[in-house]
């Protein structure tokens, strides 16, 4: 029977080392997002964010656009890959029960505890805009706006990635269980999944059909780009087709690790197909508007396949670069990798805030950004570093009270 492609080949090798590049992935992925979200306020155009500084620059947008096109792509290829890991180790029991507690929990907590601060950051950037934001008002407001949410329960907050990332771990597990079942029952249908799975994860295959079905996803997308999909928990499917296809791709690509090795390659031909696919996508975009261009609908598909090979060669670099640079341990990139996670779930409350305050103030751009990212950043650590004190001390007193009492006996 065929070598599964959601099964190990050697558990021992790939599942105790620790693989120091990809957590260097993972935490610059999601220290990108920081920026990504510190970078709003200073759009030339307003989009409907919380506020829109009075420095504002063309290049914001290209790094916005650029940004946003791999990010979060990158992210849910690693999330499959070390998902993958975990089932492998712990079993599908111990797997769903780490998922539980790394992604639905926080979730359900995060928004109970943060959409009230985010309400409060966009009422006083409103406030802002008018010339005057008053910060109690405004935590007032958005505490009481808890009254009247059961029509927008856990939505409206970033941490719509954490529900997207849980129906993309939840699909691919049933094709892993499927896939299971077909092995012992229908081994050339399993078969068949193997190879198709494995010729995808080749150079041809991923020209030829990953980035195909990622354009066919950009196509039917409700904005050129990718949807941030906050309003509702209703899936979006081009959106969940898409960060799913990043994830069973990671996770397939946790068993085939020449493949890895190849996919996050550097050369100068995929550099240069990046540059191409990036000026393509930033020109093209400017017609996204015009619905009444003659060719609009042609320069629409140009776009969407330019965006995608933007994409998977954006992905494949970023990946790359990391190996190059991070293959070896180190502790500051072990402690970003570690806490990268915590600091994503709570830094947009403390962004908005930062971006409200700095907003109206006669600052270069740059200072600006520097100021509200390493701000969020030092705070988000120091209280992610006093949740985890507190936690500590009452695990250790809870552990303590049985142990006096056997002393006590």
């Amino acid at each position: 029977m065929q070598a599964s492609p959601f099964t190990l080949r050697d558990i021992t090798m790939t599942t105790t080392t620790r693989l120091h590049y990809l957590d260097a992935v993972r935490a610059y992925a999601l220290l990108l997002g920081i920026v990504y979200h510190a970078s709003l306020s200073f759009l030339p155009i307003f989009i409907g964010w919380a506020v829109m500084d009075i420095s504002t620059s063309d290049w914001v947008s290209v790094f916005v656009f650029i940004s946003h096109a791999f990010r979060l792509e990158v992210f849910f290829l690693i999330a499959g890959f070390f998902s993958c890991m975990t089932l492998q180790k712990v079993g599908i029991k111990g797997f769903l029960t780490s998922r539980f507690t790394r992604i639905v929990l926080p979730f359900l907590l995060g928004w109970i505890l943060l959409r009230p601060l985010l309400v409060s950051g966009w009422i006083m950037g409103a406030e802002s805009m008018q010339g005057e934001a008053n910060i109690i008002a405004a935590l007032v407001t958005s505490f009481s706006d808890f009254k009247g949410l059961s029509m927008s329960l856990f939505v409206g907050t970033h941490l719509w990635f954490l529900y997207y990332l849980t129906l993309a771990t939840l699909l691919t597990l049933l094709l892993y269980v499927l896939h299971t079942k077909l092995s012992q029952f229908t081994p050339k249908l399993a078969g068949r999944m193997h190879f198709i799975l494995v010729h995808t994860l080749t150079r041809k295959g991923l020209y030829l059909l990953v980035i195909p079905l990622t354009t066919c996803c950009l196509w039917y997308m409700q904005h050129w780009g990718v949807d941030t999909p906050d309003k509702s928990l209703t899936p979006q499917w081009p959106v969940l087709c898409l960060y799913s296809g990043f994830f069973l791709f990671g996770w397939v690509l946790f068993n085939h690790q020449n493949t890895l090795a190849d996919f996050m390659k550097l050369s100068a031909f995929k550099v240069g197909v990046w540059l191409c696919s990036c000026i393509a996508a930033v020109m093209l975009s400017r017609y996204q508007m015009q619905y009444i261009h003659e060719y609009y609908l042609q320069i629409k598909a140009a776009f969407v396949i330019s965006y995608a090979v933007m994409m998977w060669t954006s992905c494949m670099l970023f990946i790359g670069l990391f190996k190059k640079i991070a293959n070896k341990p180190n502790a500051f990139t072990q402690k970003l990798a570690d806490t990268s996670y915590g600091l994503y779930l709570v830094h947009l409350p403390l962004v908005v805030w930062l971006q409200v305050a700095v907003a109206e103030l006669t600052m270069p751009l740059t200072f600006k950004l520097f100021i509200i990212c390493t701000s969020t950043v030092a705070i988000s650590l120091l209280l992610i570093e006093s949740i985890k004190f507190l936690k500590n001390i009452f695990m250790n007193n809870f552990k303590s009270e049985p142990e006096k009492g056997m002393r006590n006996q």
